[in-house]
């Protein structure tokens, strides 16, 4: 899975907290094969905003950190419960990274190192707009919803909504604009 992908490397800028936060999804009807969101490919930049309240460490990412790293890790936490926090990122995106194919099964296979996959439902799909949600078994488990809206070709929206059971939930907002065709200086 390609980490700069536009979808997930936002939804992961959540990940702040330590926590995955990416929004996964049932399987994809054969209609939906290499439909694609209707924006230019080339450099970008995301602003992204997330909030996230209620959130605490999974025991099994607990386990996986020094009592001086879950302390630290639960501050931040604590700072940041309820507030929201706002970044811009720039991004390169390709035509592949907007096909709904690809940003469906990347949420499927969100994270790398777990052996179960999040389900995906399509609610809607078109050129313009995308919307979708998700069910990871975990841990820890979760549901999401997705939308993600074309408004032009140079520029784009989306909303997500995550909640993890027992752990908290984060709400991300990521409003996007369409830089230049050519990627040259951005970063993957």
């Amino acid at each position: 899975m390609r980490k700069t992908s536009w979808v997930i490397g936002q939804v992961l800028a959540v990940v702040e907290w330590g926590l995955i936060l990416g929004l996964c999804i049932p399987m994809l009807a054969l209609d939906a094969r290499a439909e694609s969101l209707n924006v230019k490919p080339g450099a970008w930049e995301m602003t992204v905003t997330t909030v996230a309240s209620g959130m605490k460490l999974s025991p099994e990412m607990a386990a996986n950190m020094t009592p001086a790293q879950r302390i630290q890790m639960e501050q931040m936490m604590k700072a940041r419960d309820g507030k929201p926090h706002t970044m811009t990122i720039p991004s390169c995106l390709t035509k592949e990274d907007v096909a709904h194919d690809r940003i469906i099964k990347e949420m499927e296979d969100e994270d790398d190192e777990a052996e179960v996959n999040c389900k995906v439902k399509v609610i809607s799909k078109s050129s313009s707009k995308l919307v979708i949600d998700q069910i990871c078994p975990g841990p820890p488990a979760s549901t999401g919803h997705l939308t993600i809206e074309a408004k032009t070709p140079e520029s784009l929206v989306a909303t997500g909504d995550r909640n993890l059971k027992g752990s908290g939930k984060a709400h991300l907002d990521i409003k996007g604009k369409w830089l230049r065709a050519s990627c040259e200086g951005v970063e993957d």
